[in-house]
């Protein structure tokens, strides 16, 4: 571990800092990015690289379809609707998300989508 810290503790801070290109550079470094941290990779990313941000949204999207068994069709169009109004409507989409995270124990997302909502 260098002075910098665990490669976890980057990238948190990366994501902190709001540096895309620093957050995928300290991703990468990581065995396995969480559900929740992908959340804030797609809102970072719907900032700072639109082109790449429909792609984002649909592995998130799939993402949660597959490792949260709670999760319904109703589910995946609500965020897929928050998320096609996030560059317009951010508050209104941010506070759809916390909702749907809520609702499916992602409590860290939650959270953190209500802050800065």
């Amino acid at each position: 571990m260098t002075s910098e810290g665990s490669p976890y503790a980057r990238f948190q801070r990366a994501l902190r800092i709001g540096r895309l290109s620093m957050v995928r550079a300290a991703a990468a470094e990581l065995p396995r990015v969480e559900l929740d941290d992908a959340l804030s990779i797609c809102l970072l990313i719907s900032e700072q690289d639109s082109d790449r941000y429909e792609r984002a949204v649909v592995r998130w999207l799939a993402r949660l379809s597959l490792e949260v068994p709670t999760v319904r069709i109703e589910d995946l169009r609500a965020g897929l609707l928050a998320f096609e109004v996030l560059p317009e409507n951010p508050r209104g989409a941010r506070a759809a998300l916390a909702e749907l995270c809520t609702r499916h124990g992602l409590d860290r997302a939650a959270r953190g989508l209500a802050q800065s909502a």
